[in-house]
């Protein structure tokens, strides 16, 4: 059922090589949105629901009333809500030992360097929402951001059908502490909250998956606001060896071929017969959920690699540097070492990426389409900003000042040079010295 090639075959290269390209002619559809919003306001939010979402929004209904959210209670189960409550905890408990503090340094000569560590004023999260719901979504990134001391957290997503928005979804923002949602998608709640308008406050920073008109929203106006990443198609590679139970390979394959048609998935081993092993229980659990289209459209781009050994699966990996890693092989903390390149590492049989997307604790918002070179996941750090500190006493000025006016110098910088040596001076700045600058 997966394509079986060698891990040197040329065919295998296009895998590593995989591109991540958005649509120019969808990108100017989004600046026309942009513009729209900018001008026109919650106006053109209303306008655009309907024609996007085949919803009537009225102005004063943008807005989340407080209402809508307990109805959300009562329309869930007491154990869905138990569910979200341990996920959150967890969550929130695993981001916040990552919280960094502010620090300042005293040298014994009275210089005082460091930092102020602060958190965002503001964020957005955007949560995918119409006929979908997502309250992990809104989990993954707002626990982070109360993690980190963010002082407002506000949620955009698309109503479904009604104009209403999936119960699941507002009861995890309630819980996840989100202050204010707004029933308003796609690229135009992304301009909104770039640029606020009367109802959407302006952010200082959007998160948060969607398609790609989101995706090309939020790369619109990244630089008037902060993002998090632009993520790409989902993907998993399996690492597995001769012990790893076939049976949970191909269910870990199938669950990320779930995501969505452009996802990758990719198994790495050194067996050929737990290859075929896997590729005959993929078969049997692929008919067993109905063969669906979009795992359908996954499996018909997936394949099996085999590895000479496990130092070249994992040399491999390195280059491919997956959104998700899993390490089925005997003793998987014995290759942790070696893994530089992945988003998030899932060891052992136990260890499923499912886990992960839901209640183990780490951020299931990855880097994707190779990113994890130099991409990390969402986490407290994305939700705060440092500012640096500098005092030096006039002794420590002194000595560096000479230093400093010639690097000025060198750089052609008069004006630098003579802010330096005004103070080591002290009886003001000549045309003589600008010239000799």
């Amino acid at each position: 059922m997966l394509q079986v090639l060698s891990l040197d075959d040329p065919d295998a290269a296009r895998f590593v090589d995989r591109v991540f390209s958005l649509p120019e002619e969808a990108a100017r559809a989004v600046d026309s949105i942009i513009a729209r919003v900018r001008a026109e306001g919650d106006m053109a939010l209303c306008a655009f629901t309907a024609q996007f979402d085949k919803v009537q929004v009225a102005l004063d209904d943008i807005a989340v009333a407080k209402d809508e959210i307990d109805d959300a209670y009562a329309a869930v189960s007491a154990e869905f809500v138990a569910a979200i409550r341990l996920a959150r905890q967890r969550i929130f408990d695993f981001h916040a030992k990552k919280v960094a503090g502010s620090w300042q340094e005293v040298k014994p000569d009275g210089t005082v360097l460091g930092q102020l560590v602060r958190p965002l004023e503001r964020v957005g999260v955007y949560v995918p929402g119409g006929r979908a719901r997502y309250p992990s979504s809104v989990l993954m990134n707002v626990v982070p951001a109360r993690a980190a001391g963010v002082g407002e957290v506000v949620m955009v997503t698309p109503p479904g059908p009604e104009g209403k928005i999936d119960p699941h979804v507002l009861v995890a923002a309630q819980e996840a502490g989100v202050d204010r949602v707004f029933r308003v998608g796609g690229a135009q709640a992304v301009a909104a909250l770039a640029f606020g308008t009367k109802r959407i406050p302006r952010v200082d920073k959007i998160v948060g998956p969607g398609n790609v008109y989101v995706t090309l929203a939020k790369r619109a106006v990244f630089g008037v606001v902060g993002i998090d990443i632009l993520a790409g198609p989902s993907e998993v590679v399996v690492v597995a060896d001769e012990t790893a139970d076939p049976r949970y390979v191909a269910a870990d394959l199938l669950a990320q071929a779930e995501h969505d048609p452009d996802a990758q998935v990719l198994l790495v081993t050194t067996s050929r017969d737990l290859a075929s092993r896997v590729n005959e229980a993929l078969q049997t659990t692929f008919t067993d959920l109905g063969e669906p289209a979009v795992i359908t459209s996954v499996l018909a781009h997936a394949a099996v690699l085999i590895a000479p050994d496990m130092a070249a699966a994992v040399n491999w990996v390195n280059r491919f540097a997956p959104e998700h890693l899993e390490l089925m092989v005997a003793e998987p903390f014995a290759w942790l070492s070696a893994i530089k390149n992945a988003g998030a590492v899932f060891l052992g049989p136990y260890s499923p990426v499912p886990m992960g997307d839901y209640i183990a604790g780490p951020n299931h918002v990855l880097p994707t389409g190779g990113t994890a070179r130099f991409f990390s996941p969402l986490g407290v750090e994305d939700f705060i900003k440092r500012i640096n500190l500098v005092s030096l006493s006039p002794e420590v000025f002194a000595d560096l000042a000479a230093p400093a006016a010639l690097l000025a110098s060198v750089e052609g910088l008069s004006a630098h040079r003579m802010a330096v040596l005004l103070r080591k001076r002290g009886t003001g700045f000549s045309k003589e010295d600008l010239r000799n600058g």
